[in-house]
């Protein structure tokens, strides 16, 4: 706590509020328990589930009882984005930047970078996390990125650390347990197990505040039967519903285990989607059907749910209107857990914590994205939006409640007063930003390069080989 006390010497209004929000936490706490202990924090971060899934988002085509509840007794953010792709989303939540400070490669994260885990380790946190890895290489390149205890984890369970251990995430899944690979029997279901040992490590720790990090493997394809729906024959779209409805019910048991451990009032639970649903699934949002654009830029690509419990820290029943995105994570568990930012962050995020209290709404009227996928599945693309209109850099402007598609740019030249005002902001915001896209096409491969370099050459001597056979048969 002191060092968060002596990053508030610029006594800025912003930061003032921030540090009144953690003392009233503080007092907060201590009146529960008798203790000044800080909160223990669990992020929930679900694969492909985008924010029309989700009952409390106006989504109609899946049950979720236990997210619904979850933001009934906290608070949900209406205006929350993602990247639209995963490991974009996952190195941007982990360190608080923008994709174009430290973004390099899919399934890669930098090992120099700072992590909100070793913030929060530095600070005197126990830390773990449990779920989906896939920071350290990926199938196209050569590459050596981050393993859970060099990005500040003193405990993991995780699916995919490296690329050759991959395996399954789901029905006999293979797992890495501090270091120990290990493969589980068919009867298995991987979710399960991750959802088992974060329940056992709060167990286990309920007495120090400690730092949970629990990207599920739910609700990203292939398409699986769960415990609750053994039906093989059923369609993608009957699985994903099953799939939804199991993520939904392993949440709510995390729920119920703050609950019962007696650690509520000290706890905050975020659970955030880290980009869109898939595309092969079709949902209904208040009566509209609606594609998954995982990978696409456009709004149902990386509006994702964000939900936040607690007690003791989020006041309850409040819907914020706030734009927030996942550079806002990092400085909300700072200015939560009380610990300093990191000595060399840029400063990309905003703390939520005034606004899960109550206090007031942030103050941003747009938001910014850079999105580099370096994957073959999305176009890069940088722009910025408010709660209507969208500008992309490269100058196409839409108004995203008559356009949510974004088929039809408008005629810049033609624009009525507050779409006129609304462009210049958005400009203004894409111009002021650092970082530049280093291509504006579809990423492909380096391999793919040779192997068509490959496939050239093994076509050019095909050619002279039955050129010389014709040849020969005219002797």
């Amino acid at each position: 706590m002191s060092g968060y006390l002596l990053g508030m010497c610029s006594f800025s209004p912003t930061r003032v509020i921030e540090m009144l929000a953690v003392l009233l936490l503080l007092i907060v706490t201590s009146a529960v328990d008798g203790s000044e202990q800080r909160p223990n924090i669990i992020l929930i971060l679900s694969d492909d589930v985008g924010a029309e899934t989700v009952g409390v988002y106006g989504g109609e085509s899946y049950q979720t009882p236990r997210l619904d509840e979850m933001a009934a007794a906290g608070m949900r953010f209406e205006y929350a984005y993602a990247q639209p792709l995963c490991t974009p989303s996952r190195v941007k939540i982990m360190t608080g930047q923008y994709n174009f400070r430290n973004y390099a490669h899919f399934g890669y994260l930098d090992p120099a970078q700072t992590t909100f885990a070793h913030m929060l380790k530095d600070g005197g946190y126990s830390t773990m996390v449990a779920g989906k890895w896939q920071l350290y290489d990926n199938v196209f390149e050569d590459l050596q990125g981050s393993l859970p205890l060099g990005a500040g984890f003193d405990e993991y369970l995780v699916w995919q650390m490296k690329n050759v251990e991959k395996g399954s995430r789901y029905w006999a899944p293979r797992l890495n347990q501090n270091g120990q690979l290990q493969q589980y029997q068919a009867s298995v279901f991987g979710p399960d197990v991750f959802n088992d040992y974060v329940l056992d490590y709060i167990a286990a720790h309920k007495g120090s505040p400690f730092f949970i990090y629990y990207p599920m493997v739910l609700a990203h394809d292939p398409w699986v039967t769960t415990p609750d729906m053994l039906d093989d024959s059923a369609s993608d779209q009957q699985k994903f519903t099953a799939m939804m409805a199991y993520m939904d019910k392993l949440v709510g048991k995390v729920i119920d285990k703050v609950t019962e451990s007696g650690i509520a009032d000290r706890t905050l639970i975020l659970y955030v989607g880290d980009n869109g649903t898939g595309r092969d699934i079709v949902s209904l949002q208040d009566g509209v059907e609606v594609r998954g654009a995982k990978g696409d830029t456009i709004d149902a690509g990386s509006r994702v749910p964000f939900i936040a419990w607690g007690p003791g820290v989020v006041k309850s029943g409040l819907v914020s209107d706030s734009l927030i995105n996942l550079n806002d994570v990092l400085p909300t568990l700072s200015s939560l857990a009380g610990v300093p930012l990191p000595q060399d962050y840029p400063g990309d995020g905003e703390s939520l914590l005034p606004v899960l209290m109550g206090q007031h709404e942030l103050q941003r009227m747009e938001l910014f994205i850079h999105y580099e996928p370096r994957w073959p599945s999305g176009a890069p693309a940088r722009y910025a939006f408010d709660r209507r209109w969208k500008l992309y850099q490269h100058g196409d402007f839409f108004d995203m409640q008559s356009d949510p598609q974004e088929s039809s740019p408008l005629d810049t030249g033609k624009l009525n007063a507050d779409a006129a005002s609304a462009y210049r902001s958005l400009y203004a915001l894409i111009e002021s930003m650092p970082g530049t896209l280093q291509s504006t096409y579809r990423w492909i491969p380096p391999k793919i390069y040779y192997v068509f370099i490959g496939c050239v050459f093994v076509l050019l001597t095909l050619a002279w080989l039955s050129w010389r056979f014709l040849c020969w048969l005219r002797q």
